[in-house]
């Protein structure tokens, strides 16, 4: 076979099965160049079911999260129906890859090729998966928090199990060593899902579109300009003390806030936030 027919061969099998190019040329070599071959030879590898499963939308799944030395590690991975996400198989094969996660400190790329117990690589092991159970899966998003610079705590919300559940929030917290303090303070980050720490950390991006947004609200309700500028600046602070985790009323009593709390726990030096992570599943698919 010619080179060129090599190409369109493995060109139109591409096509077919959404398969990369390296698996359609194996296939093709395989096969002689026959194309309905390679198909069901792709077919038997779980290689195309698992690729024409990837436009779909895999908005269901968990969050798990690994603890180990004062080290936090976080991974959300998708599924399409909360079905799955139940499954044994899923939760087998999340459970490994949280501990990777946490091996690989929450590098996604490193964290593919990292064979699992099976001797296989991430990768190919959910392709199998995929397969398998006939869902798109995919290994989303993860976070790493080191001890260096505090103490880490973290809360899960409605868990499944020990450590997986649909919401992860975790907090690093210097300054203070307290394991009901810093999950009270990460229990709150579930609940009430801060941008950033304070008003410097939320992107001026963000805070020119809910300017924009605000103002167009107040224009279309038929309020004048010297009005709307008065209001909307009003408007835009309440936003930011809603979305800035010190400024946000404490979960546990409205009459003071974030900062508040902090300040009421403190021994001698201030209680910092240093970081915070939350992974709500499907949020932003």
């Amino acid at each position: 076979m010619s080179n060129k027919n090599l190409l369109d061969n493995v060109k139109k099998l591409r096509e077919l099965t959404g398969v990369g190019f390296k698996d359609c040329k194996v296939a093709i070599d395989e096969n002689n160049g026959d194309i309905e071959k390679s198909i069901e030879y792709l077919r038997k590898k779980g290689i195309a079911k698992a690729t024409k499963k990837m436009s779909r939308s895999a908005s269901e799944g968990i969050v798990l999260v690994e603890e180990k030395n004062g080290d936090i590690s976080i991974i959300e991975i998708n599924s399409e129906t909360d079905f799955v996400a139940k499954n044994k198989d899923f939760l087998d094969f999340a459970k490994e890859i949280s501990k990777i996660n946490f091996q690989a400190k929450a590098d996604l790329e490193k964290i593919k090729k990292m064979k699992m117990s099976n001797q296989i690589a991430v990768e190919e092991n959910l392709i199998n998966l995929i397969a398998k159970i006939g869902e798109k899966i995919t290994i989303r998003r993860s976070k790493y928090l080191n001890k260096n610079g505090g103490n880490n705590y973290f809360y899960v919300h409605s868990a499944l199990e020990k450590n997986i559940g649909k919401i992860v929030s975790a907090v690093k917290l210097s300054n203070i060593d307290d394991q009901t303090f810093g999950q009270k303070i990460a229990m709150h980050i579930a609940a009430s899902n801060p941008i950033s720490i304070n008003k410097e950390g939320i992107s001026k991006e963000i805070l020119d579109k809910e300017m924009e947004i605000i103002k167009e609200e107040l224009v279309n309700s038929g309020k004048k300009d010297e009005i709307v500028d008065k209001i909307s600046k009003g408007k835009m602070n309440k936003f930011i003390s809603d979305n800035t985790l010190l400024n946000q009323v404490w979960i546990m009593d409205p009459e003071k806030k974030v900062s508040d709390i902090l300040k009421d726990n403190q021994k001698e030096d201030e209680i910092q936030i240093v970081e915070f992570v939350r992974f709500k599943v499907g949020e932003g698919i």
